[in-house]
């Protein structure tokens, strides 16, 4: 490995360490369950937080929760003097500083010598297109929500161009392939699981006469056997791979990346963009962009550090914990908002009722609600909960009071959660840099990023890998 790229993984290696050090210390804030308790459980060692905390009004909450910086300055202060109490000292500015913030961009030494353009919000017009003209963007785009085609537009922007064949992961109906194969007249495999899906993207690439072929196939599925010796990668699907035009059949379980390609995702979500890391480092794939996402939809019941480092950390992450960092409302409308709040406020209502039916006090989740269900009463709601948690109500009649005790808990939950949220910029950027110090491990040039504004989506961060020379 050469000096340059040396110097950028300590730097990555620093940061990461940093941000360790300030969730290790943190934990007992933000490893909390909310619904599973009764009071602020980290109020005795943090009196001044929980006073500050409880001094917020309600309707204060969502735009403290939606704005990351406003919700630090309202609550560090509280935090800053609990630490002096305690004797403790933080480094609370990590709360607040942005992945891209934190990377040293400006020397140049990975974006220079590895040829990895440097992520930045774009300001030019036909940029923000991805280079089609305004009568192909309307054919492009259509049917794909306007954020989701703002993001597609921003992540190919931010491609570098690198002459190389393109591998497009957990394709979909291959949007973002297309626009590749359109913009920049790359050669693309759009891999996809979902057969019908895949059959809708390669009509649409034959109409265009895209160079855009589709591999129908189980993402896990893929060097399976490989897998199934390996501790560090998720337990396998077994499967098989077709392909929807019969030019390009791949082997059953056969690895379509290659050395001499370019690999691209965009929001694959946990152990999905994980199996691409894993998958690409082993083919010597000689580029990377990807965006992860939902980094708690994974096999194993707590994270596999990806990275050396993260190995060696004492943090020990549940899926709820990876959960965290996809906490943030910026998208949400008003209306939904709303029914999100009505919801918390009805399972925290059946939750005290089903303890006192059952009386066993523990929280008893349940599966995911229709919004209709929402449109409907709360006796309605607690008689479906009854119903599917074969809990009997027979003598707990007064419904309107256990919603009232859900409401009262609904205040004591929200409060844990702003707390926690104070982290979860810092947890993501930790999971963002085990995965970039893992690829610099397996010899990459790397650079991480923002591709497009918090507002389009809070999953912004980008990264970028590029072999180096040995």
């Amino acid at each position: 490995m050469n000096q340059d790229n040396l110097q950028q993984q300590l730097t990555y290696s620093q940061q990461f360490s940093e941000l360790n050090q300030l969730l290790e210390q943190s934990a007992a804030l933000w490893q909390v369950r909310a619904f599973e308790v009764n009071a602020l459980p980290w109020a005795q060692d943090f009196p001044q937080l929980a006073e500050a905390v409880w001094a917020l009004a309600d309707d204060e909450l969502d735009g403290l929760d939606a704005e990351q910086s406003l919700l630090v300055k309202a609550l560090s202060p509280a935090l800053s003097h609990d630490l002096r109490a305690l004797g403790q000292d933080w480094d609370l500015s990590l709360l607040t500083a942005s992945i891209a913030e934190r990377t040293v961009f400006h020397d140049k030494t990975v974006t220079d010598k590895a040829g990895v353009a440097e992520p930045s919000l774009a300001d030019n017009t036909a940029a923000q297109q991805g280079g089609l003209s305004f009568d192909d963007e309307a054919h492009f785009s259509a049917h794909i929500k306007g954020r989701k085609w703002q993001q597609i537009t921003a992540f190919v922007q931010h491609l570098p161009q690198l002459n190389l064949p393109v591998l497009e992961w957990c394709a979909g109906k291959g949007h973002l392939g297309r626009l590749i194969a359109k913009a920049r007249g790359a050669e693309v495999v759009s891999l996809e699981w979902q057969a019908p899906l895949c059959e809708a993207g390669q009509a649409f690439a034959d109409k265009w006469q895209l160079s855009q072929t589709f591999i129908c196939a189980d993402a896990f599925a893929i060097g399976a056997e490989h897998a199934a010796t390996n501790t560090s990668t998720t337990t396998s699907i077994t499967t098989s791979i077709t392909t929807v035009e019969a030019p390009a059949q791949h082997a059953a379980k056969a690895n379509p990346l290659i050395a001499r390609q370019q690999a691209v995702a965009l929001h694959a979500c946990g152990d999905l963009h994980v199996r691409l890391l894993t998958l690409a480092a082993e083919a010597g794939t000689q580029a990377l962009a990807i965006s992860p996402c939902c980094y708690h939809l994974i096999h194993a019941s707590h994270y596999q550090p990806l990275s050396n480092l993260a190995q060696q950390s004492s943090l020990k992450l549940s899926r709820h914990d990876l959960q965290l960092p996809l906490q943030q409302s910026v998208i949400a409308n008003p209306k939904q908002q709303a029914l999100r709040h009505q919801e918390i406020a009805w399972r925290l209502g059946f939750d005290a009722l089903q303890r006192q039916c059952r009386q066993i006090d523990e929280y008893l989740p349940l599966p995911s609600l229709k919004q209709s269900q929402l449109s409907g009463s709360f006796t309605d709601f607690c008689l479906w909960a009854a119903e599917t948690k074969a809990v009997n109500l027979a003598k707990n009649k007064d419904f309107e009071a256990w919603l009232e005790i859900g409401r009262q808990r609904q205040q004591l939950t929200r409060r844990i959660d702003l707390v926690a949220h104070l982290f979860r910029t810092v947890l993501e950027q930790w999971l963002i840099l085990d995965r970039a110090c893992f690829l610099q491990e397996q010899g990459y040039g790397v650079c991480v990023g923002e591709f497009c504004a918090n507002s389009v989506t809070p999953r912004n961060s980008l990264i970028l890998a590029q072999k180096m020379s040995v």
